[in-house]
């Protein structure tokens, strides 16, 4: 039998933590592609780029335990500059993409911890 951390979502390798974190980043990516686009602010744009360069290194097998480090502050980065450039001005786009964000960064701590 297999023990937690052994545990693996459909054969990815991945476990099921590693996996929910996987796709909340790349949820809050396709949240700052559409707002780039939309919005037509391409500093939105490329943070949307930024997270999918991650989770495709993560992916890949690159370094994950850095990635995971370096996601937080990055994804922490996301939620006070929506806050400050925003200010008040905010979407329910906005907000969901900033709770994804935080359960992300909940799920990325937890994989710190883990190892």
């Amino acid at each position: 039998m297999a023990t937690r951390d052994q545990t693996t979502l459909g054969g990815t390798g991945l476990s099921t933590l590693e996996a929910a974190a996987v796709g909340l980043l790349a949820l809050t990516g396709v949240f700052h592609l559409y707002a780039g686009v939309v919005e037509g602010a391409p500093p939105v744009l490329l943070a949307g780029l930024g997270f999918f360069g991650g989770v495709g290194l993560y992916l890949w097998g690159w370094r994950r335990r850095l990635l995971t480090a370096a996601a937080i502050p990055f994804t922490a980065v996301q939620i006070l500059l929506w806050y400050v450039v925003k200010a008040g001005n905010f979407t329910a786009v906005g907000y969901a993409d900033k709770l994804t964000q935080a359960v992300a960064i909940v799920a990325l701590v937890a994989l710190l911890v883990r190892r």
